[in-house]
């Protein structure tokens, strides 16, 4: 059995730290005193760190990480050389018992992976910024095809998988989507969930895929609502591929 939790970090970022009865890793670890400090304070050992991409949010704790453990990092092909098992689509590995595969997802960074595990049924993805509650991430290195295509490929994950993203941005990401479609019930069902949820100081993460089939406009390119309104918004073609897009250019700007 896998126990997830998260360690917030900086203004929305989230640490996860997965721990079975074999042992503790920690993925995306941005900075290092309150993944320490955690690890102290619950008596956890360290096995391993998992990195998705190398922004510094996601990457600048490593060192000192190291220091307080010397495990291996396991991340994508990259400069940080720090990662000692670099990783490519497709390679599996098991860490504390948690069996992993490696899905390359380009678009947010040319260099990004997701971390997806089957777990006995109920599958778990560590995919940082590339698929948000709600949302996905900007193309900062990548092409807009490549950003879509590697969101629907994680769209074709079990729909049970509990998605696990680096960052809380579920409410600023639903009131977008209640933009793109204003007549979703489901979406204005989640808003007053997440809504509830933060007055109450609790992540809106992890959340599952059902959900954002539901919910998450990039998901949902494939729609006739969504494809209405980016349409009516920007005059383009209804070709998915354009439909992301012009999507991702309209809450760039939102």
């Amino acid at each position: 059995m896998i126990n997830i939790e998260p360690i917030k970090a900086f203004n929305d970022n989230y640490i996860w730290l997965a721990t079975t009865n074999e042992g503790s890793i920690v993925i995306d670890p941005g900075e290092a005193h309150k993944t320490i400090k955690y690890l102290k304070e619950n008596d956890l050992n360290l096995d391993a760190i998992l990195i998705t991409h190398h922004h510094f949010d996601h990457t600048g704790g490593i060192e000192d990480m190291l220091k307080f453990r010397n495990v291996d990092v396991y991340g994508p092909v990259n400069n940080i050389p720090s990662i000692n098992k670099q990783l490519r689509d497709g390679d599996l590995f098991s860490v504390i018992g948690i069996d992993f595969k490696i899905i390359e997802i380009p678009g947010h960074t040319l260099d990004h992976i997701a971390f997806f595990s089957e777990n006995n049924g109920n599958p778990v993805l560590f995919c940082g910024d590339t698929l948000f509650s709600s949302g996905c991430g900007r193309v900062f290195e990548g092409t807009f095809e490549q950003m879509h295509k590697s969101i629907l490929k994680l769209k074709s994950l079990p729909a049970n998988t509990k998605i696990y993203s680096g960052h809380e941005y579920t409410q600023s990401n639903l009131k977008f989507a209640m933009e793109v479609e204003p007549l979703n019930q489901k979406l204005i069902s989640r808003y007053n969930d997440v809504q509830d949820l933060l007055n109450k100081g609790i992540p809106t993460l992890p959340t599952t895929l059902e959900l954002e089939l539901e919910v998450n406009p990039f998901l949902r390119c494939h729609t006739r609502e969504v494809q209405n309104s980016v349409v009516k918004q920007f005059n383009t073609s209804n070709h998915e591929d354009e439909i992301f897009k012009a999507l991702r250019q309209w809450k760039d700007n939102f």
